[in-house]
C-alpha cells in the first residue's frame, strides 16, 4: 500500500486532453521561435547587406584616392571579401561621418594582408586578360 514504486494508472478521456494541449503549445512555441530566430538571420542579413554596399563605397573612393589611375571595383571587391566584420562596420560609418584616419588605416591594413594580396593579383590578371 505505502509502497513508493506504485505507478499511477495512464492519463485517459478528460486527463488525457492537458498532456495533448501542453505538448501542442510547446511544438507552437518551439515553431514562434523559429520564426523569430528566421526573422532575426534575415534582417541581420539585410543589415550586412547594407553596412557592405556603404563599406563598398567609401573603399572605392580610398583606392581610386591612393591609387590614381586604376580600376578601383576589383580591388575594392578583395577588401571588402577580406574584411571582418567589424571592419566592415567602421568603414561603413564612414559613409555618415566622412572618410577618417582610422578608415584609411584599416583599409590599408586589409590592402596589405596576404589574402587580399592575392585577390588582387587574380582580378589584376583577370582585368589585363580582357584587354590581350
Amino acid at each position: 500500500m505505502g509502497d513508493r514504486d506504485e505507478q499511477a494508472p495512464p492519463a485517459s478521456g478528460a486527463d488525457a486532453a492537458p498532456v495533448r494541449l501542453s505538448t501542442a503549445l510547446r511544438h507552437v512555441g518551439f515553431a514562434m521561435t523559429l520564426t523569430t530566430l528566421a526573422a532575426c538571420n534575415i534582417a541581420q542579413g539585410t543589415a550586412d547587406i547594407i553596412a557592405r554596399d556603404q563599406a563598398r563605397g567609401v573603399v572605392n573612393d580610398v583606392v581610386a584616392e591612393r591609387f590614381p589611375g586604376i580600376d578601383a571595383t576589383p580591388v575594392t571587391d578583395c577588401v571588402i571579401d577580406n574584411a571582418s566584420a567589424q571592419e566592415i562596420l567602421i568603414v561603413a560609418g564612414a559613409a555618415v561621418t566622412g572618410v577618417t584616419e582610422q578608415t584609411s588605416r584599416t583599409v590599408s591594413g586589409i590592402l596589405q594582408r596576404p589574402d587580399t594580396v592575392l585577390c588582387i593579383s587574380r582580378n589584376a590578371l583577370v582585368s589585363l586578360e580582357a584587354f590581350a
